[in-house]
């Protein structure tokens, strides 16, 4: 038993162990403290004036043992570079700390200076080195870039030291959302918070989480949308308000879809769908121009999604009869089941109509929509929180944007007449068993000014600028089934 109660687990970790016993005995914190560094790698490469002094810090990614000389590759949070020692410049003590205690994985601070060596590699010359944190699991020896996605996805600890391509795709991810506040701000959009635990699991049709208060004794959801409660804040004077909020559904796990996600929910007060068109527009052409530096965005196929403006505007009508035939909505209901089984769709037993061609419409139709698509005029069943359209009530104001084969951002003309509302809430009650929100209609009494409201799925938007294949490969830590 080594000090600290931990019992060695194998041949790789117990030398590792050995050796962190072994300094703590010479008087040596294997753990450190502050250490102060004076710039990033990636700024220490920008500025290689030759024997400037550096002091940086970082991992031990390689090491290559000389003899009396030793070379290793360090990373930080920005970049690689190679740092060499040699005995005669930093003395016994210190050279024996770098050749016999550091080890790959190991995180070290240097102070040295700059040269480049014969070969063109910008080095630091190490004057001191101070172990700042010994690991003591051994990294995989793919060092190079982990492979295996069971423990990418376990341990994104790993992942985001070997795998470069994996630290972009998130560092891109926090440059998104630093970009949608940015763009929504400067429209005078206010961000605000609102609870994520709630009474009545409103906003949208999804199953919830349940959990319960003990003070209060009572039972609450995880949110499953925050909308019911933006809207209070339309009918409170806040004109323009936007929330980046996470969500949380207790529903199927796939390629699209986590149970905890991050959603931009947005309004603005005396707009409409259209408003909300030309604001996602306007936000994701302004986001790929800033992130992406470019309209044209590599999936991970290699097939390019264009976002070049103005993207195309068709009726979830037109879109049907385009895709699926113009007599489609001429057949009997038995006829569309009869298709929509051929077709592979999957539906509910008893389901009805509309809820059979949305489901062709989702899994034959949408994932062929790569470039930017805004599909409007849905069917007034599908969206009962939508202002119906004047010209057509059994279709609502609203569109769909689907981009890279999948919903990006549902948004509509918010309906303000509680009456109306009031009737619509109660006929989607009827098929899900929900309470109705009648706080919500109450604020609704008080008066909501017109408005047009959208929510973009965050997560889904990474993926789309960022080429990933899978929503799991934008989240830091999704949901996995726990190891047995």
């Amino acid at each position: 038993m080594l000090r600290g109660g931990m019992e060695p687990q194998n041949d790789l970790i117990k030398p590792r162990l050995e050796k962190r016993e072994k300094l703590i005995d010479k008087g040596i914190d294997p753990y450190g403290g502050r250490f102060e560094v004076s710039e990033s790698i990636v700024a220490a490469r920008a500025n290689p004036v030759p024997d400037r002094e550096v002091r940086l810090a970082g991992r031990v990614l390689s090491y290559r043992d000389m003899g009396k000389s030793l070379f290793a590759d360090l990373k930080d949070s920005t970049g690689k570079i190679q740092i060499y020692a040699k005995k005669q410049d930093i003395g016994d003590e210190q050279f024996d700390l770098f050749k016999n205690y550091i080890e790959l994985g190991d995180i070290i601070g240097v102070v040295g200076k700059l040269f480049t060596t014969h070969t063109g590699e910008l080095t630091v010359k190490v004057e001191s080195v101070t172990l700042l944190s010994k690991s003591i699991q051994p990294l995989p020896k793919e060092w190079y870039g982990l492979k295996d996605v069971e423990i990418r996805l376990r341990q994104r600890y790993l992942d985001l030291i070997l795998n470069d391509r994996v630290r972009e795709t998130f560092a891109a991810r926090s440059r998104i959302v630093a970009e949608i506040r940015k763009f929504l701000d400067s429209r005078g959009f206010m961000e605000v918070e609102t609870p994520m635990m709630q009474p009545i699991a409103g906003g949208a049709v999804a199953k919830p989480f349940q959990t319960h208060h003990e003070a209060l004794n009572i039972d609450l959801f995880l949110r499953v949308a925050p909308e019911l409660y933006l809207k209070r804040l339309l009918v409170g004077g806040f004109e323009r308000v936007y929330e980046i909020n996470r969500n949380f559904r207790n529903e199927g796990i796939s390629r699209r879809h986590n149970p905890e996600f991050t959603m931009l929910e947005v309004y603005q007060a005396y707009g409409d769908y259209e408003t909300m068109m030309d604001l996602a527009q306007g936000l994701i052409v302004s986001i790929a121009e800033n992130i992406a530096d470019s309209l044209l965005i590599k999936r991970h196929d290699g097939q390019e999604i264009d976002l070049t403006p103005p993207w195309r505007r068709v009726t979830y009508r037109e879109l049907v009869e385009e895709r699926i035939g113009k007599e489609w909505f001429t057949l009997t209901p038995e006829e569309r089941r009869t298709r929509a089984v051929n077709m592979g769709v999957e539906f509910a037993p008893g389901a009805p109509d509309y809820e059979v061609t949305n489901a062709i419409f989702e899994k034959v139709i949408e994932p062929t929509l790569i470039h930017p698509t805004f599909v409007t005029h849905l069917p007034a069943e599908l969206v009962v929180l939508a202002k119906p359209n004047a010209q057509d009530p059994s279709v609502v104001d609203v569109f769909e944007l689907v981009i890279n084969g999948q919903e990006i951002a549902p948004a509509y003309s918010e309906l303000n007449d509680p009456v109306l509302q009031r009737v619509r809430l109660l006929m989607q009650a009827k098929g899900h068993d929900e309470k109705l929100d009648e706080d919500f209609l109450l604020a609704l009494e008080h008066g909501m000014p017109p408005a047009g409201g959208m929510g973009m799925g965050i997560d889904r938007l990474v993926m789309m600028l960022t080429g990933a294949e899978s929503i799991r490969d934008v989240i830091l830590f999704p949901l996995l089934k726990p190891q047995t």
